[in-house]
């Protein structure tokens, strides 16, 4: 049973970073616009809100929980404001959607390193993460189930679900979500009922940097005690995700359990007894995400159906 538990504690650390993401990606990608810069603003939230803990922490100015909330809100506001030059870009002077993002992956990276070193020196940010809920009262010892879900669990692991249950029910049960959708599968449409299309891809990708930038930071907390300008490729990863999970909430979570679990099984499989003990070279393990992330993809992408206009420039005169 420990070792079970072991395994989905880990994975949720893995998989909810990827569920945030890919759902980031999906508000974006649902309005029309792509977005291969959720890697860039995962970058850029994790940065801003990893400086802002590290000096609190040093100060002593504001620890505990709302540390922890204003850290997040930072990290959102900041993604939200990154995207920006991706919406401006893509939307209103029409570039390719692909090379706007590119050019945010690249530039990310670079402009995390060069403000850390001018704030502080070098350009690891180093904070502490002391939020680690070892048991929650009451729910924490229902057999079984508390062991799994309601011991050694993190506020981050479960505002995942939060978002996962608010994203669907936005994209599906409310009228922005129709517009949404709307506004990926027929723009001109869209635009003949009134709605401006502009204004809903907007709304698209600010929502999704807002949750990307969230999700750097999420990611980087509970894994590691400094933040060195890179979150390894979860954002392209979170990309596979979406694309497995065909643009749905429901389906996202899923693939994205599925690649946190490959994720834990690469960075964990020492504490797990029977893949530890087959003496099989580290490499391999690492390899393995990555390569089932192909693998999915290729088996997958015949039968892949993103929103229709995906991609395309709207052109408000074009019928």
């Amino acid at each position: 049973m420990e070792v079970v538990a072991f395994l989905v504690q880990q994975t949720m650390l893995f998989a909810i970073p990827l569920l945030v993401v890919a759902l980031a990606g999906m508000f974006s990608e649902r309005s029309g616009v792509v977005n291969i810069a959720l890697e860039g603003i995962m970058i850029i939230g994790a940065f801003t809100g990893t400086l802002f803990i590290h000096f609190m922490q040093k100060s002593e100015a504001l620890l505990g929980y709302p540390m922890l909330i204003i850290a997040l809100l930072i990290a959102a506001i900041s993604g939200m404001i990154f995207s920006l030059f991706h919406a401006y870009a893509s939307i209103n002077m029409s570039a390719d959607q692909t090379i706007s993002g590119t050019a945010l992956n690249l530039f990310a990276p670079a402009f995390a390193v060069f403000t850390a070193r001018s704030i502080i020196g070098i350009q690891q940010i180093n904070f502490s993460y002391p939020f680690r809920i070892e048991k929650i009262p009451l729910l924490g010892d229902i057999p079984v189930i508390g062991e799994l879900f309601f011991q050694k669990a993190y506020l981050t692991t479960y505002l995942g679900f939060l978002i996962l249950l608010v994203s669907s029910f936005v994209l599906f049960k409310t009228r922005f979500g129709l517009r949404l959708r709307s506004a990926g599968e027929n723009p001109q449409a869209t635009d003949a009922a009134g709605i401006s299309v502009q204004k809903i891809r907007y709304s698209g990708v600010l929502i999704s940097g807002a949750l990307a930038g969230l999700g750097g930071l999420i990611y980087i907390l509970p894994i590691t005690v400094n933040f060195n300008g890179d979150v390894a490729g979860y954002g392209f990863l979170a990309i596979a995700v979406l694309i497995f999970g065909q643009w749905r909430p429901r389906n996202i979570f899923f693939a994205a359990l599925f690649f946190g679990l490959l994720k834990t099984v690469s960075a964990a499989y020492t504490g797990i007894p029977f893949l530890y003990n087959l003496n099989i070279p580290q490499i391999v393990y690492q390899v393995v995400p990555y390569l089932a992330t192909m693998l999915a993809l290729v088996f997958t992408s015949k039968k892949s159906e993103g929103p229709k206009a995906l991609g395309e420039p709207f052109d408000k005169g074009k019928r």
